[in-house]
Order: structure tokens, then sequence, then C-alpha cells
């Protein structure tokens, strides 16, 4: 495709800056279009990222009627679903911000919706773009470790808890699980193959979220703030999930992989309350094997590199739609997540183990 590929931007919150900037750095894009609820605040994204071929509109649906192929969709949670489906529909092809929707249904639904109208929908987990997970994931596929048979995944901030649309289950759907549990469901995941998850028995609270003493916005805080759940898949595969936003612990623990024939440590990277979970880089990795029956632990180097993360997986969705390739992360993998999210909720909620029921193609 040679020619300027137009995209529209969908929500101007802060995370559309990020999109904004890294569509400015490419050449032969351009943002055409913004559009925000609110009225006037479209114009001042555009005016303020400087985008002169922008139009603002204050309803998404009259910006899917303008000559657009691409739409990065940058909504609270709940605006997720009916603005990838108009958008599909409306033959454009989607960069949607994680976490992929509120519901396991509204999942389907738009995984569904991209079938069967042939436009990408594609879900911004930018942490697989560290070429550091891919060292992860090839591992694991390789059989290195053997059969991997218990995943243990997720981390925790000691102080990390956001505000705002964040906060509320009737914008966000769900808390820290939404927000940065997505991420390290995906790491883990998708070293396995993405494998099908069965059931779910989990925990959830918000106690620091609710506490003045720790929380400015206490009284509207509605979500959880930590979680841990027990999952089993298919394939005698469990996990032990366990993600935060605040607690008075440093941390949860490295990611584990258990194989019949090695281990595999994976730690986060950074330091400091905000820190200590897979929603960025990879800190180190560690393999426990045995050799000439020796117990050995063997530190796989670590690439370090200079990639912007967020940079690098805008520019895939764009690459894909100029050259028409499959979405890099498609929605249609992701349902998995949020059926993973989804029966955390729905078992912390009903204090016991749920099913998790996925309809075909997506079993």
């Amino acid at each position: 495709m040679s020619k300027t590929l137009k995209i529209g931007i969908i929500g101007s919150g802060g995370i559309a800056g990020a999109h904004a900037r890294a569509y400015k750095q490419m050449l032969g894009v351009e943002v055409a279009a913004v559009a925000d609820i609110i009225p006037g605040r479209a114009q001042q994204f555009i005016e303020h990222w400087e985008l002169p071929q922008a139009t603002a509109y204050d309803d998404y649906r009259q910006l899917l009627d303008t000559e657009l192929d691409g739409v990065s969709i940058c909504t609270p949670n709940v605006a997720h679903y009916q603005t990838t489906v108009d958008a599909l529909n409306a033959g454009k092809h989607v960069m949607l911000e994680k976490p992929m929707s509120v519901t396991l249904e509204e999942a389907v639904t738009m995984a569904e919706t991209a079938l069967k109208t042939g436009f990408m929908l594609n879900i911004g987990f930018q942490p697989r773009y560290d070429p550091n997970m891919a060292i992860i994931r090839d591992l694991i596929s390789s059989g290195e470790l053997g059969k991997v048979y218990y995943v243990e995944t997720g981390g925790g901030r000691r102080r990390g808890m956001p505000g705002g649309t964040f906060i509320r289950k009737d914008i966000a759907g769900a808390g820290a699980m939404a927000d940065i549990g997505c991420y390290s469901l995906d790491m883990a995941m998708n070293a396995l193959g993405y494998p099908k998850p069965l059931t779910v028995s989990a925990f959830t609270s918000n106690h620091f979220g609710t506490n003045p003493l720790y929380h400015k916005e206490a009284d509207k805080f509605d979500v959880e703030d930590f979680g841990v759940a027990m999952i089993r898949f298919e394939g005698d595969i469990v996990l032990n999930f366990k993600i935060s936003w605040a607690m008075h612990m440093d941390s949860l623990g490295a990611a584990l992989f258990l194989g019949t024939n090695a281990g595999l440590k994976v730690t986060p990277s950074g330091s400091g309350p905000w820190s200590g979970v897979f929603d960025g880089s990879v800190g180190s990795i560690t393999m426990f094997h045995d050799v000439q029956g020796h117990h050995t632990e063997s530190p796989i180097p670590i690439i370090q590199h200079q990639t912007d993360l967020f940079h690098a997986k805008v520019w895939d969705f764009a690459e894909a739609v100029r050259d028409g390739r499959p979405a890099p992360i498609p929605g249609s993998q992701i349902v998995r997540n949020q059926a993973v999210i989804d029966g955390i909720i729905r078992s912390a909620q009903t204090k016991k183990e749920v099913d998790i029921f996925l309809p075909s193609p997506f079993a």
C-alpha cells in the first residue's frame, strides 16, 4: 500500500496521546480524525498533538463514516465493546487498548465480528514486543522444559493504584485484574500457546483502595486492588495467578514455569513501589535443570534493548494494515485471556470454583 495510511483515534484521554505520538513518528501514516464524547475535547487533543490533517468529532460514529484505514480505540473499558463492533462493521481495522472488554460475552462478540467482517481486531499488549518475552516463549515452545505442568505469574505493586476511570466498576469493569493482570496472563498464556482455560477459583479484595489513608478517591473505589486465582487449563496445566495494586509487601515473587525436564524463573524489571508486575520489560531469566546429576542454575542472557514497546505495538498494527497481514495480537486469541478474567470475577463473587465455557471457534 503506497498511499498514506489514514488513522482515527477514538477517545482522547491519557493513553490516546501515546498512540498519537507513535503515529506521528511513522512515515506514510496520518492521524486524520479524533473523536471524544466530551464536546471540544477532540479539538483540544488535535491542537495539543499538532495534528493538522485531523478533524474533530464529538460522536465516534461520525468518525467511522469517514474514509479511514484503521482506528485506535482508547476509550474507557466499558466502551470497548460497542465502539469496536461498530468500527469493524464500518470496515475499519481496529487497534484496541487492553483489556479487551468488560465481559467474556462482549469479547466473544467482538472477535466474532472481526471474523465475520474480515477486518483486523488487534489487542494492545505491548510487553510482547520486549525481545526477552520472545525468549521465554521460545524456550517453552521448544520443549526444553519438558511438559510444563505448573505456572505461577502475576506479581504486584507495593503501591500503584490509579484513579479516575480505573477505579469505578461501572466504567472499568474490574480493577487490577483488567489493568495489569491481563499483561501477566498474556505473558504466561502466550508462552504456553494460549491453552484453553477450564476452571477458576479466585479471591479478590480492595482493602487499600477503599481506605482514605491509602487512596484519595476511596469513596469512589469499588473495584479490586488485589486478587489471586488458581486456573486449570487444558493439558493438565495449572496457573497460580496473583496481582496487586497495593499491599504491605515488596513483591509477590517471580514468574515460575515448572516442567518435567527443567524450570524457568522470570523476574520483572524495575524497582520501587510501582514495579513488580509484567507490564513492561523482563529483569532476569534463569533455568533450573540437572546436568549429569548436578543441580544447575543457568542464567539466560537478557537482551539489553532500547525498544519503545508502546511504539512497537502501534507500528506493528499500522504495518499489518499496510501489508494486509493478520492482526499481530488477534482478538480471537485474547478471548481466552478475557475468559480467565471473567472467571476470576465470577468466582470471587460467588466464593467458589467456576467453569469457563467458550463457544466455537474459541473453545
